[in-house]
């Protein structure tokens, strides 16, 4: 251990750094320091030496150039116990560094915001930051490398004890390689999003080579079966209105499968701006509902089908009152886990003290819920490679709608055709969908024939589905489907068109007297 433990800091974010560097100094560190950081410890009165006056050269060019310096890096990267960097070292004057503390430049945080200009964003690239981290992650056999105030608590206990322990060394330079690697990601994929790939820019948000990073927020229990295991990762600074960005305020531990239903509840709820509740199971919506409350939402929406919603995921896009907590607490119901944008007090109390199943429900809250948010890119796994495609989530485009039947759909007709619309997007292709008044009777989902699908919407709804109007994800290929709508009673269809035989489909709703709208636009979720 050298006669001076020296201890270089230099912070974009201060958070915890004056308590921190007087634990330092009360252990007999000197603390050499940079720019904004040497300011705010010279204030706080914490002695600290300039990094300028340990290396002999000034900061320059903006303080572009100040810990690029060989006196800096030598303290970094000498090995004292070996003669040759000892040796080097006492020629030079280089004095070993035994621990650095670095965060880097806020540039994801930069280029989130609205209207930043490339060069904005290009001067919060940090260089010294970067370069110190590695150098101190590389040589961590003899530095300390902290890149987190979460850190600061562990570091100052372990070396009030003496010193850092190797095996926490190790730990922190795979913590500064992990920050190190994410923030070069983030530089590459702003610098790709600048420059025009494809012959027309038509690859710009789709780069040449792709590197996720996304930061363990949880392991759980299992997968989606109990003989698999999973984690929970979200990406950096997550919109709002995401599932990643909801608290959990009460309830036991959340699942891999909870958490794909909590999302896909977000994502239905999200749609309307009337008062909405969905039903989820197993990421497909089995009832959901809009009204003039809340609580009538939620009736209507376990209504759909109230077999299939014992066990369920709940989605609302209002706070959840006292009047719907009363409902969700009735008998007969059980409910796994709910996301909304809050929960009056009384609301909250009643979900967590009433019901049988009161301790285990998970109670989500999302306030941003219904934010806007840029069309992000979705990523599915296949074996040895990546799926990447814009999510499902930019508007429509409803004025481009057409009615293509003799027939035009009433006022309620097109009301209920929008609705189901949108919440038929969300469904498992082939997707089928039966609604009437804001509420969903009966969703055929997931299968192999669109045909099938219309059955099973059928058999859902049954008696309810006349006067009411379907849904459906993609074209009618036949018109055996318009057929079997006709015999449950629907009197309006709304459908993307497109098929071959759109004239056979078209020729089969009038002779019904079925209204139908085509959208042009077509929602796949396989």
């Amino acid at each position: 251990m050298p006669a001076v433990r020296r201890a270089l800091i230099s912070l974009s974010d201060k958070q915890g750094l004056i308590p921190f560097a007087q634990g330092l100094v009360r252990l007999g560190f000197e603390l050499l320091s940079t720019g904004g950081t040497r300011k705010s410890l010279e204030v706080a009165g914490v002695p600290v030496l300039d990094v300028s006056q340990y290396t002999g050269f000034p900061e320059m060019m903006d303080g572009r150039v100040k810990t690029l310096h060989p006196k800096v890096h030598g303290g970094l990267l000498g090995r004292p116990d070996l003669a040759d960097d000892a040796k080097s070292m006492s020629d030079h004057g280089i004095t070993p560094i035994e621990l650095v503390v670095v965060n880097l430049y806020p540039f994801v945080e930069t280029i989130v915001r609205p209207n930043v200009t490339p060069d904005e964003a290009i001067e919060q690239i940090d260089i010294g930051g970067p370069s110190m981290l590695r150098s101190a992650a590389k040589n961590h056999k003899y530095v300390g490398v902290v890149t987190s105030p979460a850190q600061y608590d562990r570091v100052l206990a372990e070396l009030e004890r003496g010193s850092l322990s190797f095996e926490f060394r190790r730990e922190l330079a795979a913590t500064a390689f992990e920050m190190t690697a994410r923030y070069d990601r983030a530089i590459a994929d702003y610098m790709s999003g600048l420059t025009s790939i494809g012959p027309e820019g038509s690859d710009r948000d789709f780069p040449a080579n792709l590197t996720l990073a996304y930061e363990r927020r949880s392991s759980l229990r299992y997968g989606e079966n109990p003989h698999q295991r999973a984690a929970f990762y979200v990406e950096s600074n997550p919109p709002p209105s995401t599932l990643a960005a909801a608290k959990t305020l009460h309830g036991k531990e959340l699942s891999y499968n909870n958490l794909l239903d909590l999302d896909a509840a977000m994502q239905i709820v999200r749609e309307f701006r009337q008062p909405a509740a969905v039903v989820i199971k197993h990421n497909n919506p089995c009832g959901c509902a809009v009204a003039e409350t809340l609580a009538q939402a939620y009736l209507n929406a376990d209504a759909g089908d109230p077999v299939s919603a014992f066990g369920s995921i709940l989605g609302f896009n209002r706070e959840v009152d006292a009047a719907t907590a009363d409902q969700l607490c009735a008998p007969g119901h059980f409910i796994e886990a709910i996301v909304a944008p809050s929960y009056a007090a009384s609301a909250f109390e009643k979900l967590t003290t009433i019901p049988k199943w009161k301790a285990n429900v998970r109670l989500l809250e999302c306030p941003a819920m219904l934010e806007p948010r840029p069309v992000s890119q979705e990523y599915r796994r296949v074996t040895g490679g990546m799926l990447v495609q814009d999510r499902d989530e930019t508007p429509e485009v409803t004025n481009e709608w057409k009615v293509v039947t003799t027939r035009t759909p009433t006022a309620d007709e097109r009301a209920d055709l929008e609705f189901a619309w949108l919440v038929g997007k969300h469904v498992k292709s082939n997707a089928i969908l039966f609604a009437k008044g804001g509420q969903v009777l009966g969703v055929g989902a997931g299968q192999m024939s669109r045909l099938d699908s219309t059955f099973i919407a059928a058999f859902k709804a049954d008696d309810r589905a006349r006067s009411g109007v379907c849904a459906s994800d993609a074209f009618f290929p036949f018109r055996d489907g318009i057929d079997q709508i006709h015999k449950a009673g629907i009197t309006a269809v709304i459908q993307p068109g497109g098929s071959k035989r759109d004239d056979e489909v078209i020729a089969a709703c009038n002779e019904f007297g079925i209204a139908m709208i085509m959208t042009g636009r077509r929602h796949f979720r396989h």
